[in-house]
C-alpha cells in the first residue's frame, strides 16, 4: 500500500564498472575542482589501493594537494580536526575518499568542519543543522557495506565523551560516488562477510522502517538479492570481480533505501556498542540484525515475510506458509551468519565480539539517545534494549 505522503532524494552521480576509476578527473573538472586531498587509512594504503587511485588520475590536470591516511577504524573528532588542518594548509578545494565506512564518514567530517568553518563538530549533531554548501566530494568505497557512497549520514565518534555523533543532511550526500572492481579485490574473507552482513542490515531496517515507500523498497529489495545470490562467493573466491561488483552494488542500493526510508533499532544499538565497546560496526549489525527483528515482530512481520523471496529465493518463499515467513526470514539470516562463522570465523555475539557484560547497561542508556530508534516501529527502553543485549551476548 502506498503510503500517504513520502520524499524520495538521492543526487549522486553513480559510476559503477571497469575504469571506473579513470573518470574521475572529468567528473572533477565538471565541479571546478583541481586540488583534491585523498582522505584513505594505512590499510588502504598498504593494499595498494591509492596507487591505483592516483594512477587513474595521472595526465589530467589535478594536483593532488595531500593524502590523509591515518583514519582509524572508527572515525573520531579528533581526527577529523587534524584531517581539516591539512586540508587547509595544504589548500585542497576538494576531497576523494578512498576506503570503507570510516574514511567516508571521516571525509565527510572534513567536509562539515571545512564548509562550516567550525571546529565544534558538536555544534551540528541531528538532522539538517548545516547551513552552508560542502566542498566537493568523491566517494570511492573498498568495502562493501556501508553505503556511504550514497548517503546524508556521517557517524563518527566523540572521544571525549565516548559515544557516535549522528549526522544526516543532504549536503552531506558525495556528488559522485565511483565503483571500480580494483578496490575491492584484496578485502579478507572476514570482513567481506560483515560488510556484507552491514548492506543486508541497511536494507532489511530500510524495508521496514516508518518511513519506508517504494522507490526505497525497491532498492533495499534489490540489494537484499544481490546479497543473497553474491556473499558466499565474494567471501571464498574474492578475486571474483563479478561478485564483488555485485556487493558493491548492493551496498550501495541499500544505502540509497536507507537515506531516504532511514534505519532503526539495530542501528540505534550498534552505533551504542561501537560508542561504548569499539567493536566494527558491520559486526554488530549482523548478530544484532535477528534479535531486533524478533523484537519488532509484532509491527513488521508483513515486511519480514515478504522479505523471504529476495532472502532465500522463490523456492523456499513458495513452500513455506505465508504465516511462518517472517519467522523464516529471521531463521534465514542466523543460517547466513552461522555459514559465514564457519567460512571466515565471523562472531555470532556480542562477547564473541570482545563486549564486555558490565558495559552493557551503558550500551543500553546510550542506544536511548540514539535518533534512529525515532524511526523503528515498535517503541522501546531502557529495559527492553538491555533485554534484547542481553539475548545477543
Amino acid at each position: 500500500m502506498l503510503p500517504a505522503y513520502f520524499q524520495f532524494y538521492n543526487p549522486v552521480k553513480i559510476l559503477s564498472g571497469k575504469k571506473a576509476l579513470e573518470n574521475i578527473p572529468f567528473e572533477l573538472e565538471l565541479l571546478n575542482a583541481s586540488r583534491p586531498m585523498i582522505v584513505t587509512d594505512k590499510g588502504v594504503v598498504q593494499a595498494g589501493l591509492v596507487d591505483i587511485v592516483t594512477a587513474a588520475l595521472g595526465g589530467s590536470n589535478l594536483t593532488i594537494g595531500a593524502v590523509y591516511d591515518k583514519t582509524p577504524p572508527d572515525s573520531s573528532n579528533i581526527v577529523i580536526g587534524e584531517a581539516a588542518a591539512l586540508f587547509r594548509d595544504a589548500k585542497c578545494d576538494s576531497l576523494i575518499a578512498v576506503g570503507g565506512g570510516s574514511v567516508l564518514d571521516t571525509a565527510k567530517g572534513v567536509n562539515i568542519v571545512i564548509s562550516e568553518d567550525t571546529t565544534d563538530l558538536m555544534k551540528f549533531i541531528g538532522a539538517d543543522r548545516l547551513t552552508k554548501p560542502m566542498r566537493p566530494m568523491i566517494a570511492v568505497p573498498t568495502t562493501a557495506g556501508t553505503g556511504s557512497e550514497v548517503t546524508l549520514v556521517a557517524v563518527i565518534a566523540n572521544e571525549e565523551k565516548c559515544f557516535k555523533m549522528l549526522f544526516t543532511s543532504y549536503l552531506l550526500l558525495p556528488r559522485v560516488a565511483v565503483l571500480d572492481p580494483r578496490m575491492t579485490l584484496t578485502v579478507p574473507p572476514r570482513i567481506t562477510a560483515f560488510t556484507a552482513m552491514d548492506a543486508l542490515t541497511h536494507a532489511v531496517e530500510a524495508y521496514s522502517c516508518l518511513q519506508k515507500n517504494p522507490l526505497s523498497d525497491a532498492y533495499a529489495w534489490a540489494a537484499i538479492d544481490l546479497v543473497r545470490k553474491h556473499m558466499i562467493m565474494a567471501v571464498t573466491d574474492g578475486k571474483n570481480e563479478e561478485a564483488r561488483m555485485a556487493l558493491a552494488n548492493a551496498a550501495l542500493m541499500a544505502g540509497c533505501a536507507f537515506s531516504n526510508s532511514m534505519v532503526g533499532l539495530v542501528h540505534a544499538i550498534g552505533h551504542a556498542v561501537g560508542g561504548v565497546s569499539r567493536v566494527a560496526h558491520g559486526m554488530t549489525m549482523a548478530i544484532l540484525l535477528p534479535w531486533c527483528m524478533e523484537y519488532n515482530m509484532g509491527k513488521c512481520a508483513p515486511y519480514y515475510g515478504e522479505l523471504l523471496l529476495p532472502l532465500a529465493g522463490p523456492d523456499e518463499f513458495l513452500k513455506t506458509d505465508p504465516e511462518k515467513r517472517a519467522g523464516r526470514s529471521v531463521a534465514v539470516i542466523r543460517e547466513m551468519n552461522s555459514h559465514l562463522n564457519r567460512l571466515a570465523g565471523m562472531p555470532l555475539t556480542l562477547k564473541d565480539c570482545g563486549v564486555k557484560r558490565e558495559s552493557l547497561p551503558d550500551i543500553a542508556r546510550t542506544a536511548l539517545g540514539d535518533g534512529a530508534l525515532v524511526f523503528n516501529p515498535e517503541e522501546s527502553d531502557y529495559n527492553e534494549i538491555l533485554g534484547i543485549l542481553r539475548k545477543a551476548y
